[in-house]
């Protein structure tokens, strides 16, 4: 006996003929049947499909799911809107479907939707139409940002991060966020917009955190490209300000994660993107905060992120510095384009490790400072070992681009600041190496810059330090480096001033040169030098147009050691040094010799009596300058 045949499926024909008929009846039957045929990536037949149905049937069911329109079927409404967002969602999976003007119309209904229906099972569906619509016409973006779609988008994936962790709906919407990256340009994404970015932000740290799959992979690189964008400084405060800080604790579990495993390269360089930001936004205890999260598989060492983060940089400073040299130095000289753009790339990349270097240098020093106790001797010892390392590697690198005559480049000069602030820390450390290019790293120029100015600063605090003593002193003088400090004291102080980033800059270069100033008999200065000439006017300006007594007393004092060795015929005899300004240095050594003890703040003393150093230098120098000494005289006869 032969078994009884199954009972035929209706065919797409079928299907066809019940969604071409006259009433909606018979659309919606249709419509109910051909749902098996939008499962698949069927594109012809979903393209067949959609002709059949036409876009007035759909957009009005899709608006009597929402509740609008005719109020039949209303008890429906919920399977209608099931309905008409599932077969939507199918349709955009056909590009020209997608990028039709009739589908980019329906996202403010869509978004609608999300809004009243947040906890919804068409979630999935609503995004992915989303995504499809937005991928396949940019004015669909458009679209979205005008019918204020981030509002939509923010509040959703923040409440599903938790609930729908690595659901298909979050990776729908972080595929969705990646694309609305893609759209920078079109000038959507603005300030008015960080509240919102904020906010995805944290919702995808969370991922980042919590999954152990690709889409862990996808959320690093999300965030990457968010930090690395031009929103990101303005992104940096609305990050800052947001309560408990959750995100950045999430951020830190995440790269941790990337870094203490075998992961591609260019995975560890977005990790370190999202470390350098996250220390940016929340400073250097970042590194060592111990926060366990209820739902983390075990406690996280406390050292443990400083030290990955540590030992990644060392590695990429180590491996892009050797990458650039070969480019500059070793590859066909050739200028091609390909050699500029691989050492362009690779610079900024070491900008990211070398500002990584310089945040956990600033960690050991302040905890350094406050005695504290939050990470172990053994772990402290690693991190001096690895900072050595690295500043090491640096300085061959300086070696290196020495022997070859090559001083300008910002790349030289980002080698030059992570010397600079590593030595501020550690003034001695390899000393016989940082004495041999110390001449060398003083001449580094930027690429914009016309003449050396930001690698003195950089050295600055070094110095300040190094020529306490006279060796330091002596070291420097022998290649003629005071000028190159006092150029830089001009620079900052002159009419034309560069910019520099505090007040801090300007004192440390005064200190060091009244530090040489104050050991000129052991120290071969050249006095009558016309740039000491030039420092006298420019001191005297800056002290004139000021109120702060500490710059008046500072000024003076650097004057009056200088004043030791020349007199008022010989600074007349300088074609830049006039009567005038004769004048305005008298009433500088005037003002400061009024001044008495009372009058000076604690910074003006600091270590030095500068009162004394004035007054001490007037006594010394003055017959040699009869028109200050009368002056002095007749105005202040009865203190001196």
């Amino acid at each position: 006996m032969e078994a009884a045949p199954d009972q035929q499926s209706p065919s797409l024909d079928d299907c066809l003929k019940l969604l071409k008929g006259e009433r909606d009846e018979q659309r919606l039957a249709g419509l109910l049947l051909v749902t098996k045929f939008c499962k698949g990536d069927d594109l012809t037949s979903l393209r067949r499909i959609y002709d059949a149905v036409g876009t007035q049937f759909l957009d009005r069911l899709l608006r009597t799911g929402m509740g609008q329109g005719s109020t039949d079927g209303s008890d429906n409404h919920d399977a209608y809107l099931q309905l008409s967002v599932t077969v939507l969602a199918a349709f955009c999976r056909v590009i020209e479907i997608a990028a039709s003007n009739d589908m980019v119309s329906k996202i403010p209904l869509i978004l609608e939707i999300l809004s009243n229906k947040s906890g919804s099972s068409i979630l999935e569906e609503c995004y992915e139409f989303l995504y499809l619509v937005l991928s396949a016409n940019e004015d669909g973006v458009v679209s979205f940002f005008e019918s204020r779609g981030l509002k939509v988008l923010a509040p959703q994936m923040s409440t599903f991060s938790d609930v729908l962790a690595g659901s298909r709906p979050m990776e729908l919407a972080m595929k969705l966020v990646q694309l609305l990256l893609g759209k920078l340009s079109l000038g959507f994404i603005s300030n008015a917009c960080l509240e919102e970015l904020s906010i995805i932000v944290a919702a995808i740290a969370r991922q980042f955190a919590v999954l152990h799959n690709a889409l862990k992979f996808e959320a690093l690189h999300i965030l990457s490209a968010i930090f690395s964008s031009e929103l990101s400084a303005s992104l940096h405060e609305a990050l800052r300000v947001m309560p408990n800080g959750i995100w950045s604790d999430n951020l830190r579990i995440g790269i941790t994660a990337i870094l203490q495993n075998r992961v591609a390269p260019a995975d560890k360089l977005h990790a370190l993107i999202l470390a350098e930001s996250a220390v940016s936004i929340m400073g250097e205890k970042w590194f060592i905060n111990q926060v366990n999260l209820p739902d983390a598989r075990e406690p996280i060492p406390v050292d443990r992120c400083l030290l990955l983060v540590l030992e990644s940089s060392r590695v990429e400073i180590a491996v892009l510095l050797n990458d650039v040299a070969y480019l500059k130095y070793e590859a066909s000289k050739s200028s091609s384009s390909s050699n500029v753009d691989s050492i362009l790339s690779k610079q900024r990349t070491l900008a990211i490790a070398f500002s990584l270097i310089e945040k956990i240098i600033r960690l050991v020093a302040n905890m350094a400072a406050d005695e504290g106790d939050l990470i172990d001797e053994d772990t402290f010892t690693k991190v001096i070992h690895g900072l050595n390392e690295t500043i090491g590697v640096v300085l061959e690198y300086l070696q290196d681009a020495k022997e070859h005559g090559e001083k300008k480049g910002d790349d030289l000069l980002a080698s030059v600041r992570v010397v600079g602030s590593y030595l501020a820390e550690t003034p001695v450390a390899c000393k016989e190496k940082v004495q041999e290019l110390l001449p060398f790293m003083l001449s580094i120029e930027g690429n914009d810059e016309p003449s050396p100015f930001y690698s003195v600063c950089f050295l600055l605090p070094m110095l300040c330090q190094t020529t306490m003593k006279t060796e330091g002193c002596q070291v420097l003088a022998s290649f003629g480096g005071d000028k190159a400090v006092v150029d830089c004291l001009i620079k900052m102080i002159g009419t034309h001033s560069y910019k520099v980033e505090d007040t801090d800059s300007i004192f440390l270069a005064c200190d060091t040169i009244m530090n040489l100033l104050l050991k000129k008999e052991k120290v071969p200065l050249s006095l009558k030098d016309p740039i000491y000439i030039n420092l006298l006017r420019t001191l005297v300006s800056w002290a004139e147009n000021t109120d702060d007594p500490t710059v008046t007393m500072m000024a003076s004092s650097i004057c009056s050691l200088i004043l030791d060795h020349s007199s008022e015929e010989a600074l007349l005899g300088y074609p830049n040094f006039s009567r005038s300004d004769l004048h305005s240095l008298c009433r500088l050594i005037v003002k400061s010799l009024a001044s008495n003890e009372t009058d000076m703040v604690d910074e003006a003393r600091a270590d030095l009596d500068l009162q004394e150093i004035i007054s001490s230098g007037f006594s010394r120098w003055s017959h040699r300058f009869p028109y200050i000494q009368g002056t002095v005289e007749r105005e202040l006869g009865h203190r001196m």
